[in-house]
């Protein structure tokens, strides 16, 4: 078993640009696509992973970020509990005792729900499998459980991959992502409450009328409606509000201060780049999907689709999830100081709002006005609950001896403000664990609720397949 933990720790350490080639090919060859189609697939994947990175990390952490913090410094603001970030996040969840094990554990309840029909998802995204870890490691810690922190993760785990069954019909219309699901354990957690707000707005008069999507506004606005010109201004005003100058400068402290003029290019290289690379991600997965659906075809007439699952980034290039991150960027800075009682400053993470909204794009119907207002509700409840779990995120660093810079306290916005996990670790607090079974009966009334779904959904198919075939 140690082997088998140890080997599976290495593999996640390569980094999903290297994991995804890797198994996406193995998934392949399986598939009948063939060796090299399998291994092209593969590699074009990871290398769109590769530049996804390079420019999220860059542009929206780096030159984002720095903005947003000048932004802090310029009106004298500040907050006791820092946002570090996902990749940090990541890093204590895996180095925790539930994070040694999540992957091949993970894998393991993922083939046990494909055999039993209760969900649709192949999760090849195993590095995300660290968004459960994390939920793991903070129910062991409140609980003082490692037993009911695995339990947590499976919770987490089983529930992630059922939303991704179910949006993954939204995901294929609105991203044009056929044969993929989105079982992302921070994306995931939003797509209740958009369905919920979606549903909502739908009964208010007024409101229910209101469409505001990029396509619309290309039409009505002309070249200005288009997503580089919306990135280039929201970029402009949020460099002006940074305080930086027409050309770059030198502070007091001998600090390069950059032009806004500078700031509003690189947010609209945001909204170029970001969905060129996400264009990369989408060619490399078609074969692999193409070959998925027709293996499934040949040799499971019991069942209908087969998703694989991957990575939200693969979602974050669509116009409408860019512009409404590009502007829920200074409403979060701004809610965190009028939010009575949030402790959180906003900083690492703000370049992770695209990725919160993947989901909630396709189940808005793309409609900006619905998700600038869920985006608004979610993070707002995200930094109370990133409020309320920093002291566990805070103790689960220190016991994987976590370098936190100096902080005193220190949580985030992906997966600190998450709503799933939140919920998760709380009731797993009640009675010592035994809270953990309210949504362990949940998760198995919704897995047999899909099962049931998926069965039908895989009747009507072979029965459409038998009709066009009679004629």
């Amino acid at each position: 078993m140690d082997a088998i933990v140890a080997f599976f720790t290495g593999l996640s350490s390569l980094g999903v640009s290297v994991v995804m080639p890797i198994v996406l090919t193995i998934i392949g060859c399986l598939f009948g696509c063939g060796f090299g189609k399998s291994l092209k697939a593969g590699l074009t994947v990871g290398i769109g992973f590769i530049g996804l990175n390079l420019v999220i990390n860059q542009l929206m952490g780096t030159d984002l970020a720095g903005a947003v913090t000048a932004m802090v410094t310029r009106f004298g603001l500040s907050l006791s509990v820092i946002d570090v970030g996902w990749p940090a996040a990541s890093a204590i969840a895996m180095g925790s005792v539930v994070g040694t094990i999540i992957i091949p554990l993970g894998l393991l309840v993922n083939i046990v729900m494909l055999v039993t029909n209760t969900t649709q998802t192949a999760d090849v995204d195993i590095w995300n499998y660290w968004h459960f870890a994390f939920t793991g490691a903070l129910v062991a810690i409140i609980t003082n459980n490692v037993a009911f922190g695995i339990a947590a993760a499976i919770i987490n785990e089983v529930i992630v991959l059922i939303i991704g069954d179910v949006t993954a019909p939204l995901v294929e219309e609105s991203l044009g992502l056929p044969g993929v699901s989105i079982p992302h354990g921070f994306a995931g957690a939003y797509a209740p409450i958009a369905w919920a707000m979606d549903k909502l707005i739908d009964k208010i008069p007024g409101l229910n009328k209101i469409d505001i999507n990029v396509e619309n506004m290309q039409k009505k606005f002309g070249v200005f409606g288009d997503p580089i010109l919306l990135g280039s201004i929201i970029g402009l005003i949020i460099g002006i509000l940074a305080g930086y100058g027409f050309l770059p400068g030198v502070d007091a402290e001998g600090a390069a201060i950059p032009s806004f003029l500078g700031t509003a290019v690189y947010m609209g290289a945001v909204m170029v780049l970001i969905p060129k690379m996400a264009a990369l991600l989408m060619e490399g997965l078609l074969p692999i999907s193409d070959a998925a659906s027709t293996f499934i075809s040949e040799h499971f007439q019991n069942r209908g689709k087969i998703y694989i699952g991957l990575d939200s980034a693969v979602g974050t290039g669509h116009p409408v999830t860019l512009t409404m991150a590009l502007i829920l960027v200074p409403f979060c800075i701004a809610l965190s100081f009028v939010l009575p009682g949030n402790k959180v400053m906003p900083l690492a993470d703000l370049a992770c709002i695209p990725y919160m909204l993947v989901l909630v794009t396709p189940i808005v119907h793309q409609n900006g006005f619905r998700g600038i207002l869920c985006g608004i509700v979610v993070l707002a409840v995200g930094l109370y609950i990133a409020t309320d779990l920093s002291p566990l995120i805070t103790q689960a660093a220190a016991n994987v001896n976590f370098d936190m810079g100096g902080a005193a306290a220190i949580s985030s916005i992906c997966d600190g403000a998450n709503p799933l996990t939140w919920v998760i670790v709380r009731l797993g607090q009640l009675g010592n664990g035994i809270g953990l079974a309210v949504p362990g009966v949940a998760v198995l009334a919704l897995a047999l609720w899909n099962r049931k779904r998926i069965i039908a959904e895989a009747a009507e198919i072979h029965e459409e397949a038998a009709e066009a075939n009679a004629k």
